[in-house]
This record gives C-alpha cells, sequence and structure tokens, in this order.
C-alpha cells in the first residue's frame, strides 16, 4: 500500500470555495465522465439532496458531482453551483432536449461558528468547481471543513476547531481516496493511538476531555445536544463497482467513521457517505470495503491535525 494524492484518480477533481469571515464554504468533488454512486445516511439529522436517486432500484446510474458544504440546509444552494458548470460543458445526463448533470450533495451545520448568515449559495458552489480544475487539494479550515468544529456535547463554550479531511492510496491498481469534512458530536481518535487528537474540553480548556463519560454522567438527563453536527464525506475510488455495490460500500465505510468518532451516528448528526467509482481497476469488494473504512479513519484524524484554531476556537496543533 503507498499513500498517493488525490489528483492521481484519473478523470476525478476536487475544488474547494469558502468564506473564512463568515465561517462556511464547500467542496465539489467532480467526475465529468460519469462515477458509479451510492450513498449510506446514518446520522438522524442529515441535510442532503439526490440521495434517494442513488438507490439499487433506480434508474441513473452515474453522477457527475458531489457537493459537500457547511450552512446547514441552506447550502445545498450550492449544488445548484455544480449544476451551471457542468451543463456549461455538457456534461450531464442526456434527456433528449439537453443534457441534466447528476449532483449529489450534504451540508453540515456550521451555522453557530462564524457569520449565520454566511452560507454556501449557487456562487460559491459554482467556484469550489472551478476551483478543481486548478488541482489544488488542501486540507484543514477549508472547503466544506471551513467552519466545522467537534466536541459539542456541552455547546459552543467547549468545542474544538475540526476541518476537511483527505487521505488516497493505492494498492496494484486499485486507488481509494476519502475526502471528509469533520463536524461531529464527538471526539476525534487517533486510530494507531486511541489517543483523543480533538473533542470536547475540559472546564478550563486545558486539555482534550471524554465526551462518552460526560453522557454517561448524565445518562438520566434529557439534554438537547443540537449545537450543530454532521460528518460528511466521499470514498473516491478507480474500482469497477455496480451501484447496488457502490451503495454497500459507503455504508461498510461507515465503519471508518466509528473508528475514528466517539460517539457517532447520534440522532444530532446527519452523518452521511457517498462513493463515487470511476470503474476501471478490478477488485475484490471485500478488500475494498475494508480499505474504504481504513481511508475514512484516516482522512478524519488529517482532518483535525490540519485544522488551524479560528473563531476563537482552540484546535489539536494548539495541543502537540
Amino acid at each position: 500500500m503507498k499513500e498517493i494524492s488525490v489528483k492521481d484518480i484519473r478523470g476525478i477533481r476536487v475544488g474547494h470555495a469558502q468564506n473564512r469571515t463568515g465561517g462556511t464554504g464547500c467542496t465539489a468533488i467532480i467526475c465529468e465522465n460519469g462515477a458509479w454512486a451510492g450513498v449510506d445516511v446514518r446520522g438522524g439529522g442529515p441535510a442532503t439532496r439526490e440521495t434517494d436517486l442513488l438507490k439499487s432500484e433506480n434508474l441513473v446510474q452515474q453522477i457527475h458531482c458531489v457537493m459537500l458544504s457547511g450552512g446547514s440546509a441552506y447550502g445545498l444552494d450550492a449544488c445548484s453551483g455544480a449544476m451551471q458548470y457542468l451543463e456549461e460543458r455538457n456534461c450531464g445526463f442526456d434527456v433528449g432536449v439537453g443534457v441534466v448533470p447528476i449532483v449529489c450533495g450534504a451540508s453540515l451545520f456550521d451555522l453557530v461558528v462564524g457569520d449565520a448568515g454566511c452560507r454556501p449559495d449557487k456562487a460559491m458552489g459554482y467556484e469550489a468547481c472551478r476551483n478543481a480544475e486548478e488541482g489544488i487539494t488542501a486540507e484543514g479550515n477549508v472547503g466544506a471543513g471551513t467552519g466545522a468544529t467537534v466536541g459539542k456535547y456541552l455547546g459552543r463554550e467547549r468545542l474544538m476547531k475540526s476541518g476537511l479531511g483527505i487521505y488516497a492510496v493505492q494498492i496494484g491498481e486499485v486507488q481509494c481516496a476519502a475526502v471528509v469534512a469533520v463536524n461531529a458530536l464527538g471526539d476525534v481518535i487517533d486510530i494507531e493511538t486511541g489517543k483523543r487528537l480533538a473533542g470536547i474540553l475540559n472546564e478550563d480548556k486545558t486539555a482534550i476531555s471524554n465526551t462518552e463519560e460526560l453522557m454517561y454522567e448524565e445518562i438520566a438527563d434529557t439534554r438537547n445536544v443540537f449545537s450543530g453536527n454532521t460528518t460528511i464525506g466521499c470514498i473516491i475510488t478507480n474500482a469497477k463497482v455496480t451501484k447496488p455495490q457502490a451503495n454497500k460500500l459507503a455504508s461498510i465505510a461507515h465503519n471508518g467513521y466509528a473508528r475514528a468518532i466517539r460517539p457517532v451516528h447520534t440522532s444530532a448528526d446527519g452523518d452521511t457517505i457517498f462513493v463515487m467509482a470511476t470503474g476501471e481497476a478490478e477488485v475484490s469488494q471485500e478488500a475494498l470495503g475494508a480499505l474504504a473504512a481504513e481511508v475514512m479513519a484516516k482522512a478524519i484524524n488529517r482532518a483535525v491535525l490540519n485544522a488551524e484554531s479560528a473563531y476563537g476556537i482552540k484546535a489539536a496543533k494548539d495541543f502537540l
């Protein structure tokens, strides 16, 4: 296994756009030739677009873009920018009188971080697609990770800054990558050591505490934990998969969330994973599932390790 760049996966482009003052942004993952795709939504509070289209029994087999964005449900408007960008390039599902680009998306809740009135819109989505042409794949406080935070069980006062992470590998001819914006209610765990990399802070904000232990201490309480959560990501591969296999792969990739985030898939998270596969390399589906979970977990770790403190919120780098 060797680490590669997501740019090495032929036919895939990734681009970011953000408003750092407003504390939000979006990330476009584009495959103009079409990618076999799937999705699995596990959290109880999702904001998504075109996920029903990805059900195995439905007509369309390939998609052209996944848009990850901040802005809660407002941020789904960034998908319209991708629609415009792709239509201008005659890229989409042929409907006889033109093309309809197939753009799926998911948004995370970052309205409590910067300016709640600043959200990804059509213009920002278009900009993210245009920036994908430059081949820049930054991590941390960029794109959909611009306003991302973790450790939000006790609200804004004790959370930490997170961001967007990317990790890609190749084994033989098979390439597999994860792009993820980590905005979880829970804490992020180093998958190699078990150490908490970021999450809920202790009372004096000098160290990282433990969200699960705090939950157990209040097990009989009914605390309102809606403080802006959701981890959204995409597995990208050059492997040959069918649409049903892509949906199963998205499901298995959630194991990467479970390895790196505790607790995960809560009712206050909208945890979602898409899959985009270009269909070039033969692969064992079982091995690909294990690999997808691995790259997703490592991308989650990278999301917090590359994040910078911002908006008065500490990041993992402040404790290293």
